[in-house]
């Protein structure tokens, strides 16, 4: 008896190792093994600096020790003292992470609070903590909704909140939606119980009505509920700027600010309302009737709550501007022909701005600049051959930047106000990491499928790579609108190439950091261009002689999901394999919001819809194809998966299927994944 549990002991564990086929394939010790090794080996120069509040020292921790570093004595010793960093900005915030918003707001000086019950809002005497009733006429049968932020505004204009206190607590201003024109989407819970329920939620389509949306500020001393008008008198449109309105908050308790935009979100209106009479005045307006505007444009606001900073790329590149409040134009801050990122920091005292850019000698490498107010006097206070990131000092006379490029390992240095090295604090050593087969990664330079602009690619290869060999790839990618997936940030290798494999991913038009035009060529075209370009770039890989071409696989997430499905139907010579999770796969499917701002409505761009749906070449099918889906994703919704799947069956392709029940937004688990790919692409010669 004692031999037989034995034996079944054995057998079992055979069994259960047979479904984790993972580690029985080739490489898989390398996999688990070998990026460990690399990473220790390899010195990567990095340091977290902290500043002293008078710009004259800075602290940093190397090799388990703390330095101190002394800018006028221009050496670091060892230390235990501790920085004294400037005080951090006091910043009223009121939103909440993505997905969520409260459900209760207390007021700035704590005695009230707004709450939302019932589609209605109440406000709470926080002493006694009694209720009493705002607004009474929010009903399930009218599909009122006071208080509470819908799905397509959380998601895709960021909106968190959906009620707000003035600044004095004597106000307060909230939302409401009319969604009674918005049919309801239904999803199962509790998939893998001995019952269900079910997850509902508004959600209108790309072409299908939208919420009104309207906003009211109450009066706690008077009672009085006053409604803004936040399109002029105009009815809502397509076309009424006021469509969306967002961004609401209080600056002054007479002083509302929200951002408002249309329908298609090629014009966007940043106004400002008087709470008493409901009258509205715009600020700043911005347009781009070939594209979409950025709907988040965040001005930053100097010392004395008039002048502010505004990002816009109506020159054709994001540049930056400073406007007082009645609109006026004070000056062009930058007149680049290359992208502005962020304002790192601003002294009105001596009229200086340091921003960040895309000027390097590719609009990846991000730059240090410095100009005045007026404009005047721009410089750039790096090396625009290297990619950096910066720890500017309080006085903004020195700054420690971190320059590497995506081939190129990272190095510490400090540089002065003119840009200047002053000394190098750190240094990356590769030589045992190189030593033991440590690859550097490889920039693929080419060219746009429309033959227009330089795109660039990210390789990267095995420890043990033999360029007399000839490997399959993984091409990882999401390439949706301003979203790259390149950069010229140094990393170590990817730890799948150890299973065999090249890992290449690319950029494509319309990813951003490029310009107005670079994304526009995307405008009412997606799964076209950015498709046409990812294509682009692994025939450019594919002419190396260590390339498979024949052996290649693609995979992503959400977006990355629906480039993963269009790259293999739209190019089956191009790719052989795909994994897809989460995948959009018809336009048609997704909200309104995020559709629209890029391919307008089905009724009026029918053929983009058609050319960017999946389910347009569901024949084309040739290599092998793994869908991947949650069965409570409330974001892409399980439709779009079985709408695809349905016209394969009819086609009679064969394809893979994996499903999380009560998942949501999701990713495929990654072993399957790479069992997958392994078997498609290494073991099937």
């Amino acid at each position: 008896m004692k031999k037989l549990a034995i034996t079944i002991f054995l057998c079992a564990s055979v069994v259960a190792m047979s479904q984790q086929r993972l580690p029985l394939m080739p490489s898989y010790l390398r996999y688990t093994n070998v990026p460990g090794e690399l990473e220790r080996a390899a010195k990567i120069a990095r340091l977290s600096v902290t500043w002293n509040a008078d710009g004259k020292a800075f602290f940093y921790s190397q090799d388990g020790k703390r330095f101190k570093f002394d800018i006028a004595s221009g050496k670091a010793v060892e230390t235990t003292e501790e920085a004294k960093p400037e005080a951090p900005t006091n910043v009223r915030r009121t939103g909440f992470g993505r997905g969520q918003q409260p459900g209760q707001l207390d007021s700035p000086d704590s005695k009230w609070a707004i709450k939302y019950k019932s589609r209605n809002v109440l406000l709470v005497d926080k002493a006694t903590n009694s209720e009493s009733p705002i607004t009474t006429d929010a009903t399930d049968a009218n599909r009122l909704d006071y208080g509470s932020v819908t799905w397509t505004y959380n998601e895709e204009l960021s909106q968190r909140s959906a009620f707000w206190w003035s600044t004095d607590s004597s106000k307060v201003a909230f939302y409401r939606f009319d969604e009674s024109k918005i049919p309801d989407y239904f999803l199962t819970t509790n998939a893998g119980g001995f019952t269900n329920g079910l997850l509902v939620e508004p959600y209108p389509k790309a072409g299908a009505d939208n919420a009104l949306t309207e906003v009211f500020v109450y009066d706690l001393a008077t009672k009085k509920l006053s409604q803004i008008d936040v399109r002029d008198g105009k009815p809502f449109t397509n076309d009424a700027l006021g469509h969306y309105v967002y961004g609401v908050d209080w600056v002054a308790p007479g002083d509302l600010r929200f951002l408002r935009a249309n329908r298609r979100q090629n014009a966007v209106e940043w106004c400002t309302a008087n709470p008493e009479t409901g009258k509205v005045r715009v600020i700043v307006r911005e347009e781009n009737p070939g594209g979409w505007c950025d709907t988040n444009p965040s001005p930053r606001f100097l010392s004395d709550q008039k002048r502010f900073f505004w990002m816009s790329q109506r020159n054709g590149f994001r540049n930056i501007y400073l406007y007082d409040l009645t609109g006026k134009l004070l000056s062009t801050v930058s007149k680049n022909l290359f992208e502005a990122e962020s304002i790192l920091k601003v002294d009105e005292k001596r009229s200086l701005i340091w921003y960040t850019g895309r000027g390097g000698d590719n609009p990846h490498k991000l730059q240090l600049y410095r100009t005045k107010l007026d404009g005047s006097g721009n410089i750039c206070l790096t090396d625009r051959s290297l990619n950096h990131s910066f720890q500017l000092s309080p006085t903004g006379d020195h700054f420690v930047d971190t320059a590497d490029a995506l081939d190129i390992p990272p190095s510490v240095r400090l540089i002065d106000s003119q840009g200047k090295v002053v000394t190098t604090l750190a240094t990356s050593d590769l030589a045992e990491f190189k030593q033991i087969g440590g690859q550097m990664a490889e920039r693929i330079s080419f060219k746009s499928a429309d033959g227009k602009y330089d795109l660039y690619g990210r390789l990267y290869k095995p420890s043990n790579f033999d360029p007399a060999k000839k490997y399959p790839v993984l091409v990882s990618v999401y390439n949706g609108p301003q979203s790259t997936p390149y950069n010229e940030s140094y990393r170590l290798q990817d730890n799948l190439t150890e299973l065999g494999f090249l890992r290449f991913s690319v950029e494509s038009r319309g990813g951003g950091n490029r310009g107005r035009e670079f994304d526009n060529s995307m405008y009412l075209n997606l799964g076209v261009v950015e498709i046409d370009d990812i294509a682009a770039g692994v025939k450019a890989l594919a002419t190396k002689s260590y390339v498979d071409n024949k052996r290649v696989g693609v995979y992503g997430t959400s977006y990355g999901g629906y480039s993963s499905i269009m790259c293999l139907l739209r190019y089956p010579d191009v790719f052989q394999a795909a994994v897809a999770s989460s995948s959009v796969t018809d336009w048609r499917h997704y909200d309104t919001i995020y559709t629209e701002r890029y391919m307008w409505i089905p009724q009026e761009n029918k053929e983009g819809y058609e050319a960017g749906s999946a389910i347009t070449y569901a024949k084309n099918l040739k290599g092998d194809l793994m869908l991947y889906y949650g069965t409570i994703d409330d974001n892409v919704h399980p439709a779009n998966t079985m709408q695809l799947i349905k016209v394969l069956q009819r086609e009679r392709k064969s394809f893979d299927v994996q499903v999380t029940p009560d998942a949501g937004h999701s990713g495929v688990n990654n072993q399957r994944m790479l069992e997958y790919f392994i078997e498609k692409l290494t073991l099937r010669n």
